[in-house]
């Protein structure tokens, strides 16, 4: 099993993410230190060349090393960078690896020189140059001065630029910047992996295979078998190898969404261009900028969970839009999407041995197991027909149960057929304590997946009546919610679905009795024909790719215990009087209005999303 540390599946040993090349006597005690702490404040792993050190001639082949493994090379160039021999050659190799290698960043910094100076050698580098050429040969001086000018020409920052020179401003935008360039290349992968080593070896091994063309590979297996996080694996594994990568997930969820498949284009552009693109109306469009932008860039790009062709045509239509030697790694269900792929592989269900390894893992957080638990762990990894993430649930399901705790669970488990997977993973969410802790549950489940954490947390403290941390604890140690490296709360399909399942069957044929209505069409009847009742909790629709958009502030006069509402694009007419006073979280984003007519009572509100929307002001007059 895959069980060495993070940092190994990660990058190459040793690699810096920035080499700092400065004038000693200029800047070492100044700014140049000031910058170094702050790298490394900010995790960035930093190499520090000080060039008091005694030297050679020649570069060492450690110096180069470091130059050549670093993503970025800083350069601060100060007033005296130029008479210094030894900081000259180090640039000339900077700038020879940034040509040699792909993907390789050189960051300028002017620090109290101007640009043109270091470009034309003017100013106090004439001086440096005079003598340089009564010194050394005129091949090598040629060589530096080229090199000022190339390295004068990339786009840097300039402490003339900040406003009245302040230099811990300065230092945060070249933080930010240096951020913007690694930002994170590494995603997070469970510490335990097990019975995947082969597999995401085979896959790097073909991936890795030097040829100009541009490979396709497919992963494919069932819901919760693994494939997205092998897709990880591998991307961690090569993504320091190309000009630029992306990893876009849920493909298949986020093009549901209003103008979704534009959204992933614009993801897939930023993700690897690293800088901001103009927002996308028609996928028309984003193809043609894709192909435009990406088509001489050596790139890796994964399309997680893909379903549809369109889905997969609107991001890579032909292999011609990313530049040769790109990589392209593509997870679905459904094998048939994978015509195109050079080669597929299909995940398998784990072995015994490894799914006891995986379960024991999340169940006791210790490999062997107490006497009295080894039969009960191996009933329990019967019932979950090898599915990772069945394993994984069921184990924090179980954690710190006693053994009655233990039996209860498993006995349920028992009674639902393997097949049913979605059934099995229910027991968990009956598992948990308390209404509040299931009600947080399937609010996450039908409507705030992809959320910031703080964003929702407000929400259910609303809902709830306290502080909601600890139930979002709780139910990311269940593993039934996940907080991803950028702070948003993520739900595995088949989690998302199970809860889903759950509010469904409270009523099947009539949705509006039901607590919650995430469904588009659902949502759409209900309000259309008002059969909403006061059941209904939460409601979510979204018109804004629809023809129609108009309904009756009436269709919400039985709903008087709405809480949650969002009805992006929907342009509601008549009296606001007749929405429910209970509402905490409005998001109604190209809302028409321009502003809250007087009626509208919102004593009980704790969110306001309304992005896009006319509005002017809230309320006309005072409030």
């Amino acid at each position: 099993s895959m069980t060495e540390p993070e940092s190994s599946r990660s990058r190459p040993e040793g690699a810096y993410d920035v080499f700092l090349s400065f004038r000693g006597e200029d800047t070492r005690k100044t700014f140049t230190d000031h910058l170094h702490t702050a790298l490394v404040q900010a995790g960035i792993h930093t190499f520090r060349d000080d060039d008091e050190l005694p030297r050679g001639e020649e570069i060492s082949h450690h110096l180069l090393r470091a130059i050549r493994e670093s993503k970025i090379s800083i350069v601060v160039f100060s007033n005296g960078y130029a008479s210094s021999r030894w900081c000259l050659n180090e640039l000339v190799e900077i700038l020879k690896c940034k040509r040699k290698k792909t993907g390789q960043i050189v960051l300028p910094i002017f620090y109290d020189i101007d640009p043109s100076d270091v470009r034309k050698q003017t100013g106090s580098f004439a001086e440096a140059f005079d003598k340089h050429e009564e010194r050394f040969e005129e091949k090598l001086v040629k060589e530096w001065r080229k090199a000022l000018e190339d390295a004068g020409n990339l786009s840097g920052r300039s402490l003339n630029d900040m406003a009245n020179g302040h230099e811990a401003k300065f230092i945060k935008e070249i933080i930010k910047d240096v951020l913007n360039n690694l930002d994170p290349k590494y995603l997070f992968v469970p510490e335990l992996l097990v019975g995947m080593d082969r597999l995401a070896h085979n896959i790097s091994y073909f991936l890795s295979t030097a040829t100009d063309d541009v490979r396709i590979v497919g992963i494919h297996g069932m819901p919760g078998i693994g494939k997205t996080t092998i897709a990880k694996v591998v991307f961690n594994q090569l993504c320091y190898r190309f000009e630029g990568s992306c990893f876009l997930s849920n493909i298949n969820e986020t093009s549901k969404q209003f103008n979704g498949l534009a959204l992933l284009q614009k993801q897939l552009l930023h993700g690897i261009l690293k800088q901001d693109v103009a927002n996308i109306n028609c996928v028309d469009r984003g193809k043609v900028l894709i192909k435009e932008r990406l088509c001489r860039k050596r790139v890796l790009v994964v399309a997680d969970d893909v379903a549809r062709q369109d889905q997969l045509n609107a991001l890579m239509g032909e292999r011609s839009w990313f530049g040769p030697g790109s990589r392209v790694i593509i997870t679905t269900r459904d094998s048939s999407i994978l015509l195109k792929a050079d080669q597929t592989y299909q995940i398998e269900e784990l072995k015994p041995y490894e799914s006891l390894q995986l379960f024991r893992w999340h169940a006791l957080r210790d490999t062997k197991p107490p006497e009295d638990y080894i039969e009960l762990s191996k009933d329990a990894v019967d019932y979950c027909g090898g599915i990772p993430l069945a394993l994984e649930v069921m184990g924090a399901c179980l954690s710190g149960k006693n053994r009655d705790g233990w039996k209860s669970v498993i006995d349920k488990w028992r009674r639902i057929p393997n097949r049913d997977i979605q059934g099995k993973l229910s027991i968990s969410f009956d598992a948990l304590d308390g209404e509040e802790l299931q009600n947080a549950f399937l609010d996450i489940a039908c409507f705030f997946i992809d959320r910031k954490k703080e964003y929702v947390a407000k929400v259910l403290g609303a809902r709830c009546g306290y502080n909601p941390e600890v139930d979002l604890e709780t139910l990311r140690e269940r593993s039934l919610i996940k907080v991803n490296a950028f702070g948003k709360i993520t739900m595995h399909d088949l989690l998302r679905d199970m809860g889903r399942e759950i509010v469904r069957e409270s009523s099947p044929k009539e949705p509006g009795k039901r607590t919650r209505i995430w469904n588009q069409e659902d949502a759409w009847n209900v309000l259309e024909q008002q059969k909403g009742t006061e059941v209904v909790e939460g409601l979510k629709l979204d018109v804004r790719a629809s023809e129609a958009k108009s309904l009756s502030t009436r269709s919400f006069a039985e709903m008087k215990c709405l809480n949650l509402l969002q009805i992006n694009g929907v342009h509601l007419t008549g009296s606001f009087k007749l929405l429910s006073k209970e509402l905490m979280w409005i998001c109604w984003h190209e809302c028409p209005l321009k502003y809250f007519p007087s009626d509208f009572t919102l004593d009980n509100l704790v969110v306001l999303d309304m992005q896009h929307s006319n509005l002017k002001e809230l309320w006309n007059g005072k409030k």
